[in-house]
Formats: structure tokens, C-alpha cells, sequence
């Protein structure tokens, strides 16, 4: 990354406020050794729930809340998360997390469980927002399963889309790298879907599901 450009990644990283509340979460996140969202990849969850008008969630990876609580805030008042992780202590710390945002009881739903068993479970074209942050060796299987979860018009959000800068460098041919290369290839192939991926933080995969006679 140039100097002018690492100076632009600083800068928006640091430009987004936070709070108290995920301030916390992120503290909570370090001591469960999780890695959470960025800042910026945070206000960007925020914006883009907003800008979806979501009303239906699923997100894969809870770490310890930051990500939901931003997902929250972008969220109507009726609109429900449903979030996915198979560490207990890592949900428990995300409730604690939507607690002290002021979030009600019945807008989460929390699955403990592997991504890989639980989503085959939802209900196909359900839900208008997926965000995927957990293992990166099954997101192939989780960009697949969500693909059939969303809506038409539901938007896919994959975090940590350019596995530390390392998809962008051709010499880099480590596992998850070219898992993560495979993703985005497919993805960008998939007729039913229109894409873009952004720097941000670790790089943001976003898609929306269209009909394929649209593209």
C-alpha cells in the first residue's frame, strides 16, 4: 500500500465514531480472543443495514457483538438479527453487548451451533441481509447458503474479503487466500447476483440478489 494510500485507509478507519457501548464489546472481543470488525467496517454495517431497509438479518459469526451492534443500528425498530456462532461465551457476550445498546429481547436471535448445519435449516428467500465474518475456510459454503437465503433485492456483505492483502498479490497462494479469491470469483460470476468489493477494513464483499434477466 502507497504512503498516500495507507494514509486514506488510517484516516477513514479513524473517522467513524464510537461509543461507550462498543467500546466495551470490543473490549470483551480482545479478551475472548476475537478479532472484531473494524471501525470502519462497523459504520459501514450501520450504513448499509440502514440503506437496505432490512427487516430480516442473518449473520454468521458473532463474535462478541460488535458487528451485530452496529447491524442494530441500522436496523428499523421491528427488524429482527439472527446471529450465529457455536462458542457460547462469545453469544453470551454478544447479548450482553445488544443489552447495553438498549436493543429489546425479541429483535436478536442467537443460534449456537456451526454455520455450516444451522443455515441449511433457514428458510430459502427469507431474509433481506446476510454478513458473513467467521471461519474462512467454509465461506464457499456460507456465500452459497446465503445466496439461497436471500430475498430478490437482499443484500450479502462477506468481511475480510482481502485476507490481509494478500488476495491482491499473485504470489500469495496460501489456502485461505485462494479460498478467498474462489469467493469472490464466484460471486462475481453468479448471474443472480450484481457485486462490488471495497478496501475497507480487510476488504468488504458486497453482492445483491437480482433476477437474472436484470444483469
Amino acid at each position: 500500500m502507497s504512503a498516500d494510500k495507507q494514509t486514506n485507509w488510517s484516516y477513514t478507519e479513524a473517522l467513524p465514531f464510537e461509543d461507550e457501548v462498543l467500546l466495551r464489546a470490543r473490549e470483551r472481543s480482545h479478551e475472548l480472543g476475537v478479532h472484531p470488525v473494524s471501525t470502519g467496517v462497523g459504520a459501514a454495517l450501520t450504513v448499509l443495514a440502514a440503506s437496505a431497509k432490512a427487516q430480516t438479518v442473518v449473520e454468521v459469526g458473532t463474535g462478541a457483538g460488535v458487528s451485530g451492534v452496529c447491524l442494530l443500528r441500522g436496523l428499523g425498530p421491528h427488524s429482527v438479527l439472527t446471529t450465529i456462532d457455536s462458542d457460547v461465551d462469545h453469544l453470551r457476550a454478544a447479548r450482553l453487548a445488544y443489552s447495553e445498546a438498549g436493543i429489546p429481547g425479541n429483535r436478536t436471535r442467537t443460534i449456537s451451533g456451526r454455520a455450516a448445519e444451522v443455515l441449511p435449516r433457514l428458510t430459502d428467500n427469507a431474509y433481506d441481509l446476510v454478513f458473513i465474518d467467521a471461519d474462512k475456510a467454509s465461506f464457499p459454503v456460507y456465500t452459497e447458503q446465503a445466496v439461497r437465503l436471500l430475498k430478490p433485492g437482499g443484500l450479502l456483505i462477506v468481511n475480510g474479503a482481502l485476507d490481509n492483502g494478500r488476495v491482491a498479490d499473485p504470489a500469495a497462494r496460501e489456502p485461505l487466500t485462494n479460498t478467498m479469491r474462489q469467493v469472490g470469483k464466484a460471486i462475481r460470476d453468479n448471474d443472480s447476483l450484481v457485486s462490488a468489493l471495497l478496501p475497507t477494513g480487510d476488504g468488504l464483499l458486497l453482492a445483491v440478489k437480482v433476477q437474472p434477466a436484470r444483469r
